[in-house]
C-alpha cells in the first residue's frame, strides 16, 4: 500500500512538471511566432488544403490542439471566421498535435550500451536544456533569444515531468496486481471509456499519452491495449472545446461539435475496423508489448489516417454539426472580441489589431461625413453620424477593457508596446468621432439659420478642409499599414493645419474690424475651426504611437520637440511643402 502511494504522490508530481513545461514551452513558441500563424486564421480561404496545413503549423507552434480549438470557437464567436471554415483546421491540428508524443517518446530511448542513445535520454539532456536556456534569458535582452531561452526551460521541465512519471511507475512494476490492474484495458470499450475520462479531467491529451507512455516502460501494455486508450485519448481532448463553447452563439458551438464529432468518428471507424478484422484474422502482434516509440507511432497513424478519411467529407461533417447545434430564434449578441482569445495572447493582440483598424475607418469616414455636412446638410446623414458615433463609443469601451486585460498577460516587449499604442489610438479615433457630431452640429447650425459665408471666408474654409481632408488620408493610411514613412509626413502637416487656421481666424477679425462679416458668424467658425484643430491634434498623436512603436527607444515629446524646433531637417522640407500647397491671403 506504501508503494502504491509514493508512486500516485510522485505521478501527480511528474503531470504537474509536464504540464507546467508544456505551457513554459508553448509560451516560448507563441511569442516567437510573433502571432504570425495565427493572424493567418483570420485571412482564412475555403482551401482544405491550407486550412489542414495551417491548421498543423499553429498546432507545432503552440504546442496544443485544445487551444487551437478554443481560439476557433471565439474567432466564430467574434463572427470573424465562418464556422465552415473551421473544418480543415480542426483536422490540421489533430495532426500538429503527433509531434509532442514523438518528444515524449525519448523517455523510453537509451540502452545503457550505447553512450549517444543514453545522451538523448531526458534525464541526461534536460538538464543542459535548461541551462543553456537560462543562460540565454540571464545574459541577453534580445527577445528572441529569450523567448527560445523560455522553450528551452519548458522543454527542460517537460522531460522532467515524464522522468519524474517514469520513476513513480517503476515501483509499482514489481507489485503483484500490476498486471491484474493492466488487465482491465484488455477490453477496448472500456480501455476507451477510461482513457476518455481521464483525458478529460486533465485536459491534455499530451500529457495522457505521456503517462501510457510511462507506463509502456514497465512492458506490461500490450498494442491492443495501448491503440483502444489512444482513441481514447482523441476524444478527452475535446472536453476543452466543449467546456469553451458554453455562452457562446450557435455557430461557435459548432466548432465543438464538429471538434467532437471528428475524433468520435474516426475512434468509431479504427474500433469497428481493426477489431472486426482482428477478430477474423487475430493479428499477433497485438499481444506483444508496446514501448513509448511505438505509442507515438499509433498515435501518429490515428490522426493521419483519420484526417485523410475524412477530409473530404467535411461538408458532412458541417450538417451533422447543424443537426447536433440546431439554428433558433435566439437574439444576436454582438462580440467585438471574444475573451477566449486571451488563452493565446499573439493572436488576441493580432484581433485587438483588426477590430481597431475597423474602429479607425469607421471614424475617419464618419469625421468625412460630418464635414460634408457644413456645405449640404441631411438630417438623416446626422442621424448616421450619431449612430456611429455610438459605435465608436463601444469599440472603445470594449477594447480598451480587452487590451487593458491582454497587457496583463505573458508577452513579449514589442507585443506590449503595440497594445499600448492601440490603447492610446482607439482614444483618438473616438474623440474624433466626437468632433464629427460637433461638426455636424455646425452644419445645423449653418443650415438652420442660413448662414452664408463671404467668397473670401468660403474659399479659406475651402483650403482647410483640403487640408484636412489630406491629413486623415495620410493617417488612416499610416495607421493600416503600420507605414513609418507615411507617419512622418502628419506632423508637419499638423503644424501647416495650424498655422491655416491661425491666419483665418486673423482674417476673421480683420473682416469683423471692417464690418465685413458679424459675430454669429464668427461664433460658428469658431467652431468649426475648433473641431478641425482638435482633430488635426489627434492624427498627430496616431502618426506618434506609430513611430514610437517602429523605434524601440523612441521618445514622443523629444520627437515633437526636436521637428517643432526646426532641427529636423526632413520636417521643415514637408513643411515648406505643405505649406506652399495649402495658402491663404493673409488680410
Amino acid at each position: 500500500m506504501e508503494t502504491v502511494i509514493f508512486a500516485i504522490i510522485g505521478l501527480l508530481g511528474g503531470v504537474a512538471f509536464f504540464l507546467y513545461g508544456m505551457n513554459v514551452m508553448s509560451s516560448g513558441l507563441e511569442k516567437m511566432s510573433g502571432g504570425g500563424l495565427e493572424r493567418a486564421l483570420g485571412k482564412m480561404t475555403s482551401n482544405p488544403l491550407k486550412g489542414l496545413l495551417l491548421g498543423a503549423g499553429i498546432t507545432v507552434a503552440i504546442q496544443s490542439s485544445s487551444a487551437l480549438t478554443v481560439m476557433l470557437v471565439g474567432l466564430v464567436n467574434s463572427s470573424v471566421m465562418q464556422f465552415q471554415q473551421t473544418v480543415s483546421v480542426i483536422m490540421g491540428s489533430n495532426v500538429g498535435t503527433t509531434l509532442t508524443a514523438w518528444l515524449t517518446s525519448l523517455v523510453g530511448s537509451g540502452t545503457g550500451a550505447n553512450l549517444l542513445l543514453d545522451l538523448i535520454k531526458p534525464s541526461s539532456f534536460a538538464p543542459v536544456a535548461a541551462f543553456v536556456g537560462i543562460l540565454m534569458i540571464m545574459a541577453t535582452k534580445k527577445q528572441k533569444l529569450r523567448d527560445i531561452g523560455t522553450i528551452l526551460i519548458g522543454f527542460s521541465v517537460l522531460m522532467t515531468g515524464m522522468t519524474l512519471m517514469s520513476d513513480a511507475m517503476e515501483p509499482l512494476t514489481e507489485l503483484k496486481n500490476f498486471d491484474q490492474f493492466l488487465s482491465v484495458f484488455k477490453n477496448p470499450i472500456i480501455a476507451v471509456l477510461i482513457s476518455t475520462a481521464f483525458t478529460g479531467i486533465i485536459q491534455s491529451s499530451a500529457a495522457s499519452v505521456a503517462i501510457l507512455q510511462t507506463l509502456s516502460l514497465s512492458g506490461g501494455v500490450t498494442y491492443g491495449m495501448a491503440i483502444p486508450i489512444v482513441l481514447g485519448q482523441n476524444i478527452g481532448t475535446c472536453v476543452t472545446s466543449l467546456i469553451s463553447s458554453i455562452g457562446v452563439n450557435k455557430n461557435a458551438k459548432r466548432v465543438a461539435a464538429i471538434h467532437i464529432s471528428f475524433n468520435v468518428i474516426g475512434t468509431l471507424i479504427y474500433l469497428v475496423a481493426f477489431y472486426i478484422l482482428d477478430f477474423i484474422f487475430h493479428a499477433p502482434f497485438l499481444d506483444n508489448s508496446i514501448n513509448p516509440f511505438g505509442i507515438a507511432v499509433v498515435h501518429s497513424i490515428f490522426n493521419i489516417s483519420v484526417t485523410l478519411i475524412l477530409l473530404p467529407f467535411q461538408k458532412l461533417l458541417i450538417k451533422l454539426a447543424e443537426k447536433v447545434v440546431r439554428s433558433d430564434k435566439e437574439a444576436k449578441r454582438e462580440v467585438l472580441i471574444d475573451e477566449r482569445l486571451l488563452a493565446t495572447p499573439a493572436f488576441a493582440l493580432s484581433e485587438c489589431q483588426n477590430a481597431t483598424k475597423k474602429m479607425a475607418e469607421i471614424s475617419f469616414d464618419t469625421l468625412r461625413t460630418s464635414i460634408g455636412l457644413t456645405d449640404k446638410y441631411s438630417q438623416d446623414t446626422a442621424n448616421e453620424i450619431l449612430a456611429n458615433e455610438d459605435v465608436l463609443d463601444r469599440y472603445e469601451d470594449k477594447l480598451g477593457s480587452y487590451i487593458v486585460k491582454l497587457s496583463g498577460k505573458n508577452i513579449s516587449d514589442t507585443d506590449s508596446r503595440r497594445a499600448a499604442q492601440l490603447l492610446h489610438s482607439i482614444g483618438d479615433f473616438e474623440r474624433i468621432g466626437d468632433h464629427a457630431v460637433n461638426l455636424a452640429d455646425v452644419g445645423k447650425e449653418i443650415h438652420e439659420k442660413k448662414i452664408e459665408f463671404s467668397p473670401t471666408a468660403q474659399q479659406e474654409i475651402a483650403v482647410v478642409k483640403k487640408a484636412i481632408d489630406e491629413i486623415l488620408d495620410l493617417t488612416l493610411r499610416a495607421f493600416l499599414e503600420d507605414s513609418v514613412t507615411l507617419a512622418t509626413q502628419i506632423e508637419p502637416l499638423e503644424e501647416v493645419i495650424d498655422d491655416v487656421i491661425a491666419d483665418i481666424r486673423a482674417n476673421h477679425i480683420s473682416r469683423l474690424q471692417k464690418g465685413q462679416c458679424t459675430i454669429e458668424y464668427g461664433f460658428v467658425l469658431s467652431d468649426f475651426l475648433n473641431n478641425v484643430e482638435r482633430v488635426s491634434d489627434h492624427c498627430s498623436n496616431i502618426a506618434v504611437s506609430i513611430i514610437d512603436v517602429a523605434s524601440m527607444n523612441f521618445d514622443s515629446h523629444e520627437y515633437l520637440q526636436t521637428v517643432k524646433s526646426g532641427d529636423n531637417n526632413y520636417f521643415r522640407i514637408k513643411y515648406t511643402e505643405y505649406r506652399t500647397k495649402y495658402s491663404i491671403e493673409q488680410i
